[in-house]
């Protein structure tokens, strides 16, 4: 049986199978990411839920594995070099996840390399002008009265969406075969709706985006990530 004694975070979070990779998340865009990954990959894994409080992602039990204090983070006991390995940073847990299982990252080395820029694109771009236009029309931002800093990520996650739509044309998938690159990019546009922001980036403009989302969200895969770990304790 795998020892997970070195991970701190184990004590507190504690696995009941250490044999199977160990997932520690909640069910935002950048958590589903992996979870969804895990499901369609086939791997055997146990969610932990880790809520975005402070109780939780600030406590020692959590910065020991990630001093980011963001999740989601894993702990796969049969890592690489033939002992457990922890990670953190969702994009590098997607590439990780694929290299391991051989799935969803490409078949050929220049695939690999498509599949992966679209995870840096979501990583760099997608995600984080999302975010923070949720964070202006939906959280604490939206009593600021300037409307600068909203219009700012507005008209940015219109360019984003732009670029999506254009490189996907009639593909049903953006790297050409469904791959960790739509497993990164497809929450934050299923976060639109939630942050209530469709209407500022343009989204009935694209409708081949929402047949692509309709796609991924129709995934046996995808279904069964989506409350994993489920958002209520």
């Amino acid at each position: 049986m795998a020892d997970l004694s070195a991970f701190p975070i184990t004590r507190r979070w504690q696995p009941q199978d250490p044999t199977v990779l160990q997932l520690f998340s909640f069910p935002t865009p950048n958590g589903l990411k992996v979870s969804i990954a895990l499901e369609e990959m086939g791997l055997r894994y146990e969610a932990h839920r880790v809520t975005l409080s402070e109780t939780d992602v600030r406590s020692p039990e959590f910065l020991s594995l990630n001093p980011n204090n963001k999740i989601p983070a894993i702990i796969d006991p049969n890592g690489p070099d033939g002992a457990p390995i922890g990670l953190w940073e969702s994009g590098a847990i997607l590439i990780y996840l694929a290299e391991k299982s051989g799935k969803l990252g490409g078949s050929t080395p220049s695939e690999r390399a498509h599949v992966n820029q679209w995870v840096m694109w979501q990583m760099g771009g997608l995600g984080p002008m999302f975010g923070q236009l949720g964070y202006f029309t939906k959280f604490a931002g939206k009593e600021i009265d300037d409307p600068r800093p909203r219009e700012k990520f507005a008209v940015e996650g219109r360019r984003l969406l732009r670029v999506l739509a254009g490189e996907l044309g009639e593909r049903d998938w953006i790297a050409t075969e469904f791959s960790i690159a739509d497993i990164a990019i497809v929450p934050w546009l299923n976060a639109l709706t939630y942050y209530g922001t469709r209407d500022l980036v343009g989204w009935s403009e694209y409708p081949s985006l929402q047949t692509y989302l309709d796609r991924f969200m129709a995934r046996e895969g995808v279904q069964a990530g989506l409350d994993t770990p489920p958002r209520e304790g």
